[in-house]
């Protein structure tokens, strides 16, 4: 995200208020915040990602912690905007939702950033065909790039089921595609095992 004593620099002038901060915290982990709720949810990511960006505005000045912590703080707070938005939807009929051709961002100009973003969204999609509990922990390790402790804590599993699910997802992404070191390297820059 952002080297250390810059991270601490950044977290400090957020705290106190200042746009220009809070602004480069959410550029640093927006990508990754869009990728996630977009693979659990795709026609409320953006939803969630503002109320997720709201809450963490609001708490801002109460978080203690360094750069790892506060990655761990927001994904943790978009996995309970997801929760909340799951038992709402239990509690209410489904609705269909009309396709909206102007929702999804304009396409790269440049060639390779088209083929990059295609290859990241077939990733994508394959990792969103998995069982819910697979895809969420890949999606918080590999995407995400939490470690298995951080991503038991925010979905109250062990680290060692953490790195179970991300072992049975990986062997089912792989089956699918045999491109597995494909898809990580797509999806994070490199290898998250």
């Amino acid at each position: 995200m952002l080297p250390d004593q810059r991270f601490e620099a950044v977290l400090a002038a957020s705290q106190a208020g200042e746009e220009w901060a809070l602004a480069a915290l959410y550029r640093s982990l927006q990508p990754a915040l869009l990728a996630y709720l977009r693979t659990r949810r795709p026609g409320d990511a953006e939803d969630l990602a503002a109320e997720t960006w709201i809450a963490a505005a609001r708490a801002l000045r109460r978080f203690r912690g360094g750069e790892d912590d506060f990655r761990r703080w927001i994904f943790t707070i978009a996995h309970r905007r997801l929760l909340d938005l799951q038992r709402a939807d239990r509690r209410r009929p489904p609705t269909v939702r009309a396709a909206n051709p102007d929702s999804d961002p304009a396409a790269p100009a440049a060639e390779t950033e088209a083929l990059d973003a295609l290859a990241a969204r077939e990733a994508l999609e394959r990792i969103a065909s998995l069982p819910p509990a697979e895809a969420e922990v890949v999606l918080l390790r590999v995407v995400a790039g939490l470690s298995a402790a951080d991503v038991g804590a925010i979905t109250g599993r062990s680290p060692g089921a953490v790195r179970v699910l991300q072992h049975r997802a990986l062997r089912r992404l792989a089956n699918m595609s045999g491109l597995m070191s494909e898809v990580l390297v797509t999806l994070s820059g490199s290898p998250a095992m």
